[in-house]
């Protein structure tokens, strides 16, 4: 990007580290007028209002920015990015879409105004999204005395017992006048380096906070980057429009990038993509990997000394940058109250990208207070048939269990049709190469079968073999006559999906216990056995053939002719068939493999005299009618030994 798009974005969004720092993203929280803009200026120097009306108003309406690069001992830099929210409670919404990417919060409160409204509601915000680290900030501490600043402090002090916040720091400061701004620097750059690093290895995703375009560049978003890399050339997907787009150019902290990694404040100049097709809430991510949910299986969290959340009670739910309606459905309970926990299912108007681990937030639907909020255990659809106890006992393991037992708790899910690698990437957000190194430690332990991308659980499996040797066995003690099983008709019989019913029977035929012939499958050593009347049968019906040489008779006639009924006649022909001992040339004519022989050898000798040979050539050569010759022309032409040129055949 040019110096032109540099000017214009500098103030836009703070940035985490490039590679060789380390990046954090810092949020205000606190009751408007509480000095968070005029605090975040006093730290950076950049002014974090960018709208006309707030700069008018003198109040924060919507998400601002700015940076700081902290120098260390060590001789790198720390750097901080600003995620400046709006206090008044009319644009809570707002906050909360700056809430979402943060790793530490400055809780501002101005000491000539105290403990108010909006400093409960945003410290509840910060808890439901799981924040857990952060510095209280007095501010306007020019304004009172002595006495009044530490009256307000043991106040605060005792708001923040049993929070996050409780044995954080408390730092005086005056924006005005720069008291205390360098002690503050010094507290958050001690508590910034004790924040976890987003993990940049892992797949990228990119909730977007703002839309706009620049004169001679197109559409520009930016976003904290929640997880993974993004580079310069990417192919992007739009969740959940499913819109693709690729990465122009890449912005970190208003300077040009090669690439933006997790927890950095990220600017992406795309192509492919329009203003109007974007918009704050929509999610980036690698392509091909992922769904859009309209759902979501959660721990939900409820604030304590606010109304019961009733069972299918509609709220509006916040996670990330995105808002939307959605009814909560409680499991077992009717109502959640008094700073109570519970399984639930979010069902959301419009859908957007979830994933395991993702914090929300929930708000009454009317009037608009925080009431609680949690963590998503789940965003994919459950198989048919689960019962409430077993998707209740598997959000258990969701909730507490390490990664080895959530992903066969995933795979023995889907009992009767496995998960692909592909399929576990998708509900995980892991990476395929995650997915895979904990899959092996599955199968080494014996937990699962593996066969190239599908996983399946070793007992589920174990338990279908056993069923699919029983339905074969059974299977060839009713029809003593018919090779073997189809495929899809086992499949169908054992209710499983068609990766799983392949997996199952290579596994089987690998172990011997199956065998394969076409599209018949049979066990292993297996061979159809007759009564004495049906291998008479057969018998007769060959040696009707082969006597009949070119001229053969109609099939019915000689099935009329056994004693065996007409369904076991057709099945010792239809062994035959099998066996190539009859060949079919077509709807009508069966010819025994012998004499089709002996006419490929003829008609092969006739090229000596002429390798031309029309129809009547033909009927004179083996001395059958037209009813037999057009068919077994056709045969020929199949098999290669004649071509057919307008009426007449070259022999070949």
């Amino acid at each position: 990007m040019q110096s032109d798009f540099h000017s214009k974005f500098n103030l836009l969004w703070s940035a985490t580290i490039l590679i060789e720092m380390k990046s954090v993203v810092i949020g205000t929280a606190g009751h408007i007028d509480h000095g968070k803009t005029a605090l975040i200026k006093a730290l950076t120097g950049i002014d974090a209002d960018r709208l006309q009306e707030e700069k008018r108003r003198g109040i924060t309406i919507d998400l601002g920015f700015a940076h700081l690069d902290l120098p260390q001992p060590e001789g790198e830099s720390l750097r901080l990015g600003f995620v400046d929210v709006p206090g008044h409670e009319r644009f809570v919404r707002n906050m909360l879409a700056g809430a979402g990417g943060i790793d530490l919060v400055l809780l501002v409160i101005a000491a000539d105004d105290s403990i108010k409204p909006q400093t409960r509601e945003h410290l509840d915000i910060c808890r439901m999204l799981d924040v857990r680290r952060g510095i209280t900030v007095l501010t306007k501490s020019d304004l009172v005395s002595t006495e009044v600043l530490d009256a307000v402090r043991m106040e605060v002090s005792e708001f923040l017992r049993g929070s996050f916040l409780e044995k954080s720091p408390i730092v005086s400061v005056s924006s005005l006048t720069g008291a205390g701004i360098a002690e503050l620097k010094l507290a958050l750059s001690k508590t910034a380096l004790e924040t976890f690093s987003k993990d940049a290895s892992s797949l990228p995703r990119l909730p977007i906070d703002r839309v706009f375009t620049i004169k001679g560049f197109g559409t520009v978003v930016t976003g904290t980057l929640v997880a993974g890399t993004i580079r310069e050339g990417d192919d992007l997907e739009v969740f959940p429009s499913g819109a693709r787009v690729r990465v122009r150019n890449v912005q970190v902290h208003g300077e040009p990038a090669k690439q933006a990694v997790a927890g950095q404040r990220t600017a992406l100049n795309l192509v492919g993509v329009s203003k109007s097709d974007l918009a704050r809430g929509m999610v980036l991510a690698m392509p091909q990997n992922f769904a859009a949910a309209n759902r979501a299986d959660v721990l939900l969290s409820i604030l304590g000394s606010v109304k019961p959340v009733k069972n299918r009670a509609r709220v509006h739910l916040h996670t990330h940058t995105f808002e939307t309606v959605a009814t909560v459905v409680l499991q077992d309970k009717k109502e959640l109250s008094d700073g109570g926990q519970a399984f639930a299912t979010l069902k959301l108007a419009e859908p957007t990208l979830l994933l395991p681990g993702d914090r929300f937030v929930i708000r009454q639907f009317s009037p608009l207070v925080t009431i609680g909020g949690g963590v998503v255990l789940d965003a994919s659809n459950p198989p048919r048939g689960i019962t409430k106890i077993e998707a209740s006992e598997f959000l258990k393991v969701l909730n507490s269990a390490s990664p080895e037992v959530v992903l066969e708790a995933r795979i023995a899910r889907r009992e009767t049709s496995g998960l692909t690698i592909a399929q576990a990437v998708s509900e995980t957000g892991w990476t395929s190469k995650r997915v895979a190194a904990i899959a092996q430690g599955l199968f080494d332990k014996k937990s699962i079968v593996q066969t190239g991308e599908l996983l399946v659980s070793a007992k589920i499996f174990q338990q279908f073999s056993t069923n699919a040797l029983a339905a074969i066995t059974r299977f060839h003690q009713q029809n003593p006559l018919t090779p073997g099983i189809s495929r899809e008709a086992l499949r169908e019989h054992l209710k499983l999906g068609s990766n799983f019913i392949a997996t199952l029977i290579e596994q089987l035929v690998h172990e011997k216990q199956l065998e394969i012939s076409g599209d018949q499958i049979h066990l292993a050593g297996r061979n159809v056995t007759m009564k004495d009347e049906e291998a008479e049968s057969k018998a007769i019906i060959e040696k009707a053939f082969v006597s009949a040489g070119l001229q053969v008779p109609a099939l019915k006639d000689v099935l009329a002719s056994l004693k065996v009924d007409r369904t076991r006649a057709q099945k010792i022909v239809t062994l035959l068939l099998r066996d190539k001992v009859l060949v079919k040339i077509s709807d009508d004519l069966v010819f025994h493999r012998d004499c089709l022989t002996e006419l490929r050898k003829r008609v092969s000798g006739e090229k000596a005299k002429s390798t031309k040979m029309d129809v009547g050539r033909f009927k004179d050569l083996v001395g059958i009618s037209r009813k037999y010759a057009i068919p077994l022309l056709e045969y020929l032409d199949r098999e290669r030994v004649t071509k057919r040129v307008g009426n007449d055949r070259i022999i070949l």
